[in-house]
């Protein structure tokens, strides 16, 4: 009787509405994200590999694997924290408060920087301001006769100027979107009362928009923190090490347990860093920025400061979109970075294998390499778009379908575990997990598969995101009517949610296709000669000396990403508030 009366509740759970699909997408969530990370942190607690913990930790070679690409780590953080935070800020505030001229410009050039690849913005500054100091090609300014100091030509200065012209749009979007919520009553009655700019920045603005301050900074400093490109082409050459170069040395030499070690404490750090900042949000929400009467106040009026605000803000939004694409598309046709701008050649996009040029390598058309590689990347992006999509629809289907309880919870939390997680600790999980075989399945390290699953899960929190926006806006009563009539699940979510939320699960797909397309931390560890990505290729022609042919791929991914970033962003059609008024 026992027996009977457990498969019948058994029987209950499993029909319950939605049941079998939460199941579904928990088994999914716990394989593609979970079990990664779980299985690093038992190997390395393994009898055998235990001891790399001491190394790591609490030995004579902790200050080199560990303490002083912490501390490096950390300063990026903080530094591209505090730099984000002013320059988005001050960026947001112009568009939104004042009455700067051109302010729909600045406002879209303030949105562009993150578009383009961190490893593109540091290419773009080694032709520039490289000096001889470690052999090779110098840079543009090096050839017309400026004696370049070390400390801008490489380590953290230059460094930490291209991650925060990198991040600050972050921080802008973030901010502007704050401050065009602030309630207008409050801003015109301090300034009908005869308050100053100052007293009413610091005393209504600033406390109302902390919250989102403290969102844009916490955001950057995990992007500084976990970024790989950067601290990697313009701090490896002068040994200057953080936690992600670490973890990329310690894999490339076959120390994977070490490596394994550090990607773990970096996980810790970015997660512990993002959740004190969400904490630090949590605790002011009681401040109320929308309500339901008033308009937006008058502008400030910048006086005679509306012209110099201006040409600064379209300076900085030059300086860190334009001029990095142009210095890159200029450097993938000239023989050298130092003649920038003259005796130009094909070569490196059309030029047959010549031995006097480049040690015989081909350009891009006639180079098997790249031409692999274009391909795999395009079809590792396309692939993940897919995947990603279709998997992030069913998780926020079930989610938003769902009753409360604790596998909705679970679900949810592991969806948006590896915005935690940096990109190269994640690869190091995967090839952790899914490098060796598991009973009867291969290994699939060096495989189109391990890529597809790698980035799937990596990106799942931004499909999540945008399947949950999308579905939120089909009303449940289409479906249950549908249910009435005896379509299963299948019928209904394809004859229904599909196509009433297609341009918004497409914007999506897109949005993912360029992530991956442009990745290099996810990537760098899983790449070998035999699957070849397109920013790992040009990563690895930068550091063996060819950069024209590094930027002639970076100006390839570029252009991809941003066609694909528009047109992203049209089919979107999401109202910016700022640019309204």
């Amino acid at each position: 009787m026992a027996d009977f009366a457990i498969g019948r509740s058994g029987r209950r759970f499993f029909a319950a509405p939605g049941r079998p699909l939460m199941l579904f997408v928990l088994a999914i969530t716990v394989i593609l994200i979970a079990a990664p990370l779980f299985k690093i942190t038992l190997i390395t607690l393994a009898p055998e590999t235990i001891v790399a913990w001491r190394d790591v930790l609490w030995s004579r070679l902790s200050p080199n694997l560990f303490y002083k690409p912490l501390g490096n780590t950390m300063t990026i953080g903080a530094s591209v924290a505090g730099g984000c935070v002013l320059i988005g800020g001050f960026l947001a505030w112009l568009v939104v408060m004042t009455d700067v001229p051109f302010r729909r410009t600045i406002a879209v050039l303030s949105t562009l920087p993150f578009m383009i690849p961190s490893f593109a913005a540091a290419l773009a500054w080694g032709v520039l301001f490289r000096n001889d100091r470690i052999g090779g090609q110098v840079g543009y300014l090096e050839g017309l006769g400026f004696d370049i100091p070390n400390w801008l030509a490489w380590g953290m200065v230059p460094s930490l100027i291209v991650l925060i012209t990198h991040y600050y749009s972050l921080t802008f979007t973030v901010i502007a979107a704050a401050l065009a919520t602030v309630n207008s009553d409050l801003v015109e009655a301090a300034q009908m009362a005869g308050a100053k700019r100052r007293k009413i920045f610091f005393g209504i603005i600033l406390p109302v928009t902390l919250p989102a301050v403290i969102a844009g900074g916490s955001l950057s400093f995990a992007g500084g923190v976990s970024n790989f490109a950067v601290p990697a082409l313009l701090g490896l050459p002068v040994r200057m090490q953080t936690l992600s170069t670490r973890i990329y040395g310690m894999m490339e030499v076959g120390q994977t347990a070490r490596g394994y070690v550090i990607a773990i404490l970096l996980v810790l750090i970015s997660a512990f860093f993002l959740w004190l900042g969400n904490r630090l949000i949590t605790g002011r929400r009681s401040y109320a920025t929308i309500t339901g009467k008033g308009g937006r106040a008058k502008r400030f009026d910048l006086g005679g400061l509306r012209w110099p605000l201006c040409v600064l803000a379209i300076a900085v939004s030059v300086f860190s979109t334009i001029v990095p694409v142009l210095v890159l598309i200029a450097s993938s046709f000239a023989p050298s970075s130092a003649e920038l701008f003259s005796n130009w050649t094909l070569h490196y996009w059309s030029g047959e294998s010549t031995p006097t040029i480049a040690q015989g390598l081909a350009g891009v058309a006639h180079n098997p390499d790249i031409l692999s590689a274009i391909g795999i990347t395009v079809g590792l992006g396309l692939t993940v778009a897919v995947c990603g999509t279709a998997l992030g629809l069913l998780i926020s289907y079930s989610l938003v379908r769902a009753k409360r309880g604790v596998v909705p919870t679970v679900v949810s939390q592991l969806c948006f575990l590896p915005l935690f997680v940096p990109g190269i600790a994640f690869g190091a999980a995967y090839i952790a997990l899914y490098g060796a075989p598991i009973g009867p399945l291969p290994a699939l390290y060096g495989t189109f598969a391990l890529l597809v699953l790698a980035a799937t899960a990596f990106l799942i929190p931004f499909a999540v995101q945008t399947g949950r926006a999308v579905i939120q806006q089909v009303s449940g009563d289409l479906e249950e009517s549908a249910r009435l009539t005896g379509a299963g699940f299948l019928r209904r979510l394809m004859a229904i949610t599909v196509p009433l939320s297609l341009r918004g699960l497409t914007a999506g797909g897109l949005l993912v296709f360029v992530k991956i397309v442009r990745d290099l931390s996810l990537v760098v560890l899983l790449f070998t000669p035999t699957m070849p990505v397109l920013s790992v290729v040009a990563f690895r022609y930068a550091s063996e000396g060819f950069a024209q042919f590094a930027n002639a791929i970076t100006v390839v991914i570029l252009l991809i990403s941003i066609t694909m970033s528009l047109l992203a962003n049209k089919l979107q059609a999401k109202s910016q508030p700022w640019l309204k008024n």
